[in-house]
């Protein structure tokens, strides 16, 4: 049998290969979608979300820094863990130059909850605690839909 077409040679490089028709490998998911976020950057959004709520309620939270810390940090380098709950959030009032901020703890929020639904309805509940305590009102004042399931 005579084959006019000659073999190909091997070219330079890694070898790529679409072995079953499928196309070639790449990400799961394109960054943009949901999929691709990270589990800090979904709970981020969560905490966001929870503030913009508030601000339309309250407009003076603009003026306040909200953010997400991974867990809390010891008060003193010297002090030891005590056998109080893990907080979930806190204060720290303003002072000259820095204005006052709201402290959201995620692992221990995502810890103590199961779903997206359950985590965003506990970090909303502990944003409202936390707004009321730095304003002196009460978390139903803050918002009149606190403590609802």
């Amino acid at each position: 049998m005579d084959n006019p077409v000659p073999p190909r040679a091997a070219a330079a490089g890694p070898r790529r290969r679409d072995r079953h028709g499928r196309g070639m490998r790449g990400p799961v998911a394109p960054p943009q979608v949901p999929l691709a976020a990270s589990r800090s950057e979904v709970f981020t959004d969560l905490v966001q979300d929870s503030v913009e709520r508030l601000e339309r309620r309250w407009p003076q939270l603009a003026d306040i820094d909200f953010m997400v810390l991974e867990v809390p940090r010891l008060e003193r380098s010297g002090e030891g863990w005590s056998d109080d709950a893990v907080p979930l959030g806190g204060t720290i009032a303003a002072r000259e130059g820095h204005p006052a901020r709201v402290v959201v703890y995620r692992r221990p929020i995502e810890i103590r909850t199961k779903g997206r639904d359950e985590r965003a309805a506990l970090v909303h509940e502990v944003v409202v605690e936390q707004v009321a305590e730095l304003l002196g009102l009460t978390p139903e004042t803050v918002d009149p839909r606190y403590g609802e399931d």
